[in-house]
């Protein structure tokens, strides 16, 4: 999956949200979006892998 696909797929998931929960934000959605940066990020510094080949793994999970 590459970064275009991914982010796609996270349009989508937080178009879902905002319409099943109609109280999610922009924020709210940015938030989570931010934190699953960070969490690649430290993912990245502990492992030696990219981005995209962690984004792969989790793809395939």
């Amino acid at each position: 999956m590459n970064s275009d696909q991914l982010e796609g797929k996270w349009k989508q998931v937080k178009g879902k949200f905002k319409e099943e929960y109609g109280d999610v934000t922009d924020d709210d959605t940015t938030h989570a979006e931010g934190k699953f940066d960070q969490m690649l990020g430290k993912l990245q510094e502990k492992t030696g892998k990219t981005k995209e080949e962690l984004k792969d793994w989790i793809d395939k999970q």
